[in-house]
């Protein structure tokens, strides 16, 4: 979708020390991106950083562009583009029009949203979606995945919902806040108290005592015996982190069933959160009398891991009679969650969810 599309869109990836303008023509990048200093302390000098960027980028394009669509931090009320109090931004204080003051700079429409909704977007229309379609298509069933949910595991966790090749951004646009679902371990916590980059270390350093200031690179590096450290408390901070993780996408997959895809810098460690990750999917919870029901209505299958998409695959689909007749129907008692790890890459995924969104809106 949109891959031969000759519109053009500008695009920004916002940092709290840099900002990084580009512009994307037919889901491909034409411009060597320009970095520049964000200013994220004085906003006048922020805003002044922007339209610099944009005009820089505009020069160089073949045409001009029809809109201006990027991820920026929250909160925020994306649909009417106003930018709430940041911490990593600190100008951004009290309500920022950041739309309204783009659109009268450049003259044409622009999107913002939040990373967690354009990463799930991204993944939809031309990663996890896709990919699980054509491996079903290609071993010869005829399910087809229409949803996706996205979660984004970095400085915080994010998330976000595409609902047939719509992302669903909810009357208040606030879905998919899921940074406000709870920690499981700790449930007096949010869920990114549990599951970030500041959740791995702060796990690791309990677990171990060591004092260093390391990142969750080189906790995986200690877990794999290639840095001096820890390395069970590393395997198990990880493993926390990954039970929280679980739970969450349990929640969130009893209300949207589909797809799950997870990006981010800390899903690089996957080989040691995904199992506590799929335990915990594929889990149990308990009835007042004591008998177990499962976690989730459906089985949860971890893609990236061969024996997990072999059974994902496993034909399970038999017939029964229809009652007072001789005939038959094929019935598959086995509902499926596929979950897989970005296709795209991260940023990749963000962008062109963002040219994507941007093309979808100018086309309603």
């Amino acid at each position: 979708m949109y891959q031969f599309d000759k519109r053009i869109v500008m695009t920004l990836d916002a940092g709290g020390t840099n900002f990084v303008f580009s512009a994307i023509q037919s889901n491909a990048e034409i411009v060597t991106p320009l970095t520049l200093p964000s200013n994220g302390g004085d906003l006048d000098k922020c805003l002044a950083t922007m339209v610099t960027g944009f005009s820089a980028i505009k020069e160089k394009l073949p045409e001009a562009p029809v809109a201006i669509s990027f991820a920026f931090p929250g909160p925020a009320d994306y649909v009417n583009g106003i930018i709430g109090d940041l911490k990593n931004l600190p100008a951004f204080q009290g309500g920022v029009a950041l739309k309204a003051f783009l659109e009268r700079e450049f003259g044409i429409p622009v999107f913002i949203n939040n990373d967690g909704d354009l990463f799930a977007y991204g993944e939809a229309l031309a990663g996890a979606l896709p990919e699980v379609n054509r491996i079903l298509q290609e071993a010869g069933k005829n399910k087809v995945y229409k949803n996706l949910i996205g979660i984004t595991l970095g400085t915080g966790f994010g998330g976000g919902v595409v609902r047939e090749r719509e992302l669903f951004l909810g009357d208040n646009g606030a879905a998919a806040e899921v940074w406000v679902l709870r920690d499981k371990r700790e449930p007096r916590y949010g869920v990114e108290e549990g599951i970030s980059i500041r959740a791995i270390r702060r796990g690791y350093a309990r677990l171990s005592g060591d004092t260093r200031d390391l990142t969750p690179k080189d906790i995986f590096d200690i877990a794999e015996g290639t840095l001096d450290g820890d390395a069970e408390a590393a395997r198990e901070a990880f493993a926390r982190s990954g039970e929280v993780l679980g739970e969450a996408i349990a929640s969130m997959n009893a209300v949207i069933d589909g797809v799950v895809v997870i990006g981010g810098g800390i899903i690089a460690a996957h080989k040691y959160l995904m199992p506590a990750v799929m335990r915990e999917l594929n889990g149990s919870l308990c009835m007042y009398d004591g008998s177990p029901v499962d976690r989730m209505e459906m089985k949860a299958f971890f893609l990236d891991d061969p024996a997990d998409r072999e059974a994902f695959l496993a034909p399970t689909t038999r017939q029964i009679i229809i009652p007072g007749t001789t005939e038959t129907v094929d019935y598959d008692p086995v509902k499926r969650a596929a979950v897989v790890i970005t296709r795209l890459g991260t940023s990749k995924a963000i962008a062109f969810g963002a040219y994507a969104f941007a093309l979808n809106e100018l086309d309603k």
